[in-house]
């Protein structure tokens, strides 16, 4: 396998299309994508529409083609299992975004009204511990010890890593390792589910290592470029406005970053930036944006996930090698294309 070129000009032209990703598995991802509302079967019609309406705004299900992917990479058929494993895995993601969203107080997801800003927090918190709950109530369906343990581990996981968020939200002191141990929680532990989870039911426990590998740096490279777009995206297509991070007082890279450069550059602006993370208050937003991007914080991230993107490809080495590993492969260039 080729690596990614460091030369972030070249991303653009090299990145493939998510629809031809797709498309490799656009039979089993059809199939999933019905699922991931299909089996929902509560009594509640609250509950019925509120997961409508949550997992109708989801984004590209990259989590579940991640599974359906790696299933077909061991084994070029269909798969009923493996189907029926990446809508829950989708559903995890689905409950985690209501709850991420009620944390932030997001009125809008992807430029779409969220839950609790639809109904309000309560039945956004109460919805999104439904999904979860019906996703484990399901994986029992599998009957397979080793593929409750990855999901119930991976869960507690990812609500410790949102608590490890919490507790350093307005720390301005927060460092790159807080960091990396906060999206290893709510970021990369899913994305390692995802592919782990394909192989326990594919039987190919020999390579839950280097899925795990691929998993954590792939998550790590697509949360620290989702970051770096906080400052640097365009507020449209995000669906969200720039900075939104930086007020919500989140401690990510390029905010740590940015912090460390300035601390030994400028201690002014180190002051006018260390403040804002620490109450939150961004009167001046356009300006604190443009401090964090003269810093030369956003370079360094983009290297640092182009660093995690390189591991991630080295990781899939091992692995079978066959279409379904070059699609995976494609993703890890179509996330890191982003940067561009």
């Amino acid at each position: 396998m080729t690596s990614i070129s460091l030369a972030s000009s070249d991303l653009a032209s090299q990145a493939p299309n998510y629809t031809d990703i797709q498309s490799i598995v656009a039979h089993d991802f059809d199939i999933m994508d019905e699922q991931v509302f299909g089996s929902l079967n509560s009594k509640v019609q609250l509950v019925m529409s509120v997961s409508k309406h949550v997992i109708d705004a989801g984004g590209k299900r990259m989590r579940p083609l991640i599974t359906l992917l790696c299933a077909r990479m061991f084994n070029d058929a269909p798969s009923e299992q493996a189907m029926h494993l990446a809508a829950i895995t989708e559903m995890l993601h689905t409950a985690t975004l209501v709850h991420d969203d009620v944390i932030d107080e997001s009125g809008q997801r992807r430029g779409k009204p969220t839950a609790n800003a639809t109904w309000d927090n309560a039945t956004a918190v109460l919805v999104g511990d439904y999904l979860i709950a019906r996703a484990f109530n399901l994986l029992v369906g599998f009957q397979s010890l080793e593929l409750l343990k990855l999901f119930s581990d991976g869960t507690c996981d990812i609500a410790e890593g949102e608590v490890l968020q919490l507790q350093h939200q307005h720390n301005p002191a927060a460092t790159e390792t807080d960091y990396l141990n906060i999206i290893d929680g709510k970021t990369s532990r899913l994305f390692m589910m995802a592919t782990q989870g394909a192989a326990i039911l594919q039987g190919q426990e020999q390579h839950l290592q280097a899925l795990a590998d691929f998993g954590q740096h792939f998550g790590n490279a697509f949360q620290i470029i989702d970051d770096v777009l906080d400052y640097s995206g365009d507020s449209e297509l995000m669906g969200k406005n720039l900075g939104d991070d930086l007020s919500e007082g989140k401690p990510t890279l390029p905010t740590i970053k940015a912090l460390e450069l300035l601390k030994n550059s400028d201690k002014q602006d180190y002051e006018q930036l260390r403040i804002a993370v620490q109450t939150g208050k961004t009167p001046n937003a356009e300006q604190l944006i443009e401090l964090v991007r003269s810093s030369g914080a956003l370079d360094y991230c983009k290297q640092r996930a182009l660093e995690e993107t390189r591991l991630a490809q080295q990781a899939l080495g091992s692995l079978p090698d066959n279409r379904y590993r070059q699609g995976l492969y494609q993703l890890t260039e179509l996330a890191s294309a982003r940067l561009v």
